[in-house]
């Protein structure tokens, strides 16, 4: 006799498990795996960069990006950006970005250069960023190099 039906979801990075529970104590369990149409070869990258050392500033930039103007939202979509986070510890920021195998910072940035919002969120954000002391002139966020993998 089925009681009730319990419904789950369990995402990874490329599939979407739907857990059906038939049963109150969860004894018979169907796993149905939901994909997208369009799965992609994922590609990660780790940048960093520095805030100003200044707490009001830092709090502004951490505001702004609690609230993305949707067009920098959307050109990140647009170039191949999948998933994106950052971090920060004092004044450095650490960047995670997932992308599509056919992702490039070279398309990336002609991207940017066509669209006037990215280039007046790009000069915005400058207010509040300043370049790593190993940056070269006119580089931002540069890329990480990773020295440990573990999988368990």
């Amino acid at each position: 006799m089925i009681n009730a039906i319990r419904l789950s979801v369990c995402s990874t990075n490329l599939h979407n498990f739907l857990f059906l529970s038939t049963s109150p104590i969860h004894n018979k369990i169907a796993i149905l795996m939901v994909t997208n149409a369009k799965t992609y070869e994922m590609n990660r990258q780790c940048l960093a960069l520095d805030l100003k050392d200044d707490p009001t500033l830092i709090a502004k930039y951490e505001e702004y990006h609690s609230n993305v103007w949707p067009e920098i939202l959307d050109s990140l979509r647009d170039s191949g950006i999948t998933h994106m986070e950052i971090y920060r510890i004092s004044n450095r920021l650490f960047m995670i970005i997932e992308t599509t195998a056919d992702f490039s910072f070279e398309k990336k940035a002609k991207l940017d250069t066509e669209n006037t919002r990215v280039q007046d969120w790009e000069v915005l954000m400058w207010e509040y960023q300043q370049a790593l002391p190993t940056a070269k002139p006119g580089e931002k966020w540069l890329p990480m190099e990773k020295i440990f993998d573990f999988s368990g």
